[in-house]
């Protein structure tokens, strides 16, 4: 058989179909010239290094994969350990849970038993109080009986000289208040003569004044029941402007007012301050600040007047300075009189009068006298019908000719102005000034001290 070249590019498949022995020298970059040189018995060598150039390759590729694989065990190995290990800490904590949920119903439990032996104390407690009360009360009783059963002279001649002892002291009392008061005030009010509606500014509720000072000229207005800014006018002319209002000098206050109650006097604002319950602010205007303050005992707590519900402590200046006035539920709703000092801002006497708090919607003072404003729920004429004097020399009497002329509606405010003689009042939003009708007094306090 003609052997024929492998190097020429023949197939390695002999004629039987099997794989020659012989390599392909070509492949291996062998010159042409050079492969028939090379002994027969170096075939089986070439054939041995070709196939392991194809194995090496392969086994890398293997063994690359494994080293991979192996890693991902590794690393999910290392995960679930860690999931393992999570899993036995939320266990632990769902076991300490519920063991300080039992103990917390332990704890309950135990302060529940508690509370109801305290209960069943306190019940102990209040009967034996009760029947202590009841016996005291027996043996006041007793005591009662025998001190009225018994005659003692040596007791009667205490008594007598303990009654003689109260009279001097309120004789006294009552010579003490006439001096303080000044007895040159004299006259009464005898009528209402005319109004005038100065402006009409502002809402339903607010007040306006001067200050009775003798170089006092300045009105100041002071509009709302809740507010902290006062609108003080160089003069009245000043104030009748109607383009006035926005030019006014603003006096802003620290503290909000609370109601229509207020007043000015000797350069200091006086007035009830918001959300307390019976405090009155003395504030300088000149300066701007707070001078002082104080509490007005059993002030606050209802309005004394019934169609002024606002205003629960209403401030009033007279002849003779500064006073106070408000109810109380311990006299039925009627209207007390309190005697302030303004320098030491403190309380120099009180009086409970008769003027009853109902359809009442103003008052004001005017030498040493209450004069009770009263109208209609639904506003009609205004009229003083109760007026108190607080020295006696007028008893409180009932007066229903003393109306206010020409006007149907309400007040919110009736303040009087002891230096001018006339009232300031605000009504339904218009300021008003009323000149009064005074007369002398029958009886006057002159004859008092005789």
């Amino acid at each position: 058989m003609e052997q024929k070249d492998p190097g020429e590019g023949e197939s390695l498949l002999r004629d039987d179909g099997k794989l020659h022995l012989t390599l392909d020298w070509q492949c291996l970059g062998l010159p042409a010239g050079l492969i028939h040189y090379i002994p027969p018995r170096f075939s089986g060598t070439m054939v041995a290094l070709q196939v392991h150039f194809f194995l090496i390759p392969s086994l890398m590729g293997i063994m690359g994969a494994a080293q991979y694989v192996m890693q991902d065990a590794a690393l999910l190995s290392y995960i679930d350990q860690r999931f393992l290990s999570l899993e036995k800490r939320l266990e632990k904590c769902n076991q300490d849970v519920l063991e300080y949920v039992d103990e917390f119903r332990e704890f309950s439990r135990m302060v529940l038993s508690r509370l109801a032996g305290l209960n069943t104390d306190k019940a102990e407690v209040k009967r034996e109080v009760e029947h202590l009360l009841t016996r005291i009360e027996h043996a006041q009783r007793d005591i009662d009986y025998f001190g009225s059963v018994m005659d003692s002279n040596a007791c009667v001649e205490v008594h007598e000289d303990l009654l003689k002892q109260q009279l001097l002291e309120e004789a006294e009392e009552k010579k003490r208040l006439k001096v303080m008061l000044n007895a040159s005030c004299d006259h009464v009010l005898a009528g209402i003569r005319s109004l005038k509606v100065v402006k009409k500014t502002g809402g339903k509720h607010g007040s306006w004044m001067k200050d009775p000072g003798k170089k006092h000229a300045k009105i100041y207005l002071l509009s709302g029941s809740v507010n902290n800014v006062i609108l003080e006018f160089a003069n009245i002319m000043s104030f009748m402007k109607n383009n006035q209002t926005l030019k006014a000098r603003r006096v802003p206050l620290p503290l909000p007012w609370e109601g229509t109650g207020h007043v000015i006097y000797q350069g200091f604002l006086f007035y009830h301050r918001h959300g307390s319950l019976n405090e009155i602010v003395k504030f300088n205007i000149q300066r701007r600040n707070i001078a002082d303050q104080m509490l007005l005992p059993g002030a606050g707590r209802i309005p004394p007047y019934q169609l002024s519900p606002q205003t629960k402590i209403d401030l009033a200046v007279d002849e003779q300075g500064l006073w106070a006035l408000h109810a109380a539920p311990e006299t039925g709703g009627n209207i007390v009189i309190t005697k302030i000092n303004p320098v030491a801002m403190a309380v120099e006497y009180s009086w409970d009068t008769p003027c009853s708090s109902k359809d009442a919607e103003a008052a004001f003072m005017a030498c040493n006298t209450l004069h009770v404003v009263y109208n209609s729920p639904s506003g009609g004429s205004s009229r003083i019908q109760c007026v108190y004097d607080v020295l006696d020399a007028l008893n409180a009497y009932v007066n229903p000719g003393l109306h206010f002329p020409k006007r149907k509606g309400s007040h919110s405010t009736i303040h009087y102005n002891p230096k001018e003689k006339q009232l300031f009042a605000w009504g339904d939003g218009s300021q008003i000034i009323y000149k009064l009708h005074t007369k002398q007094k029958v009886g006057s306090l002159q004859q008092l001290f005789k």
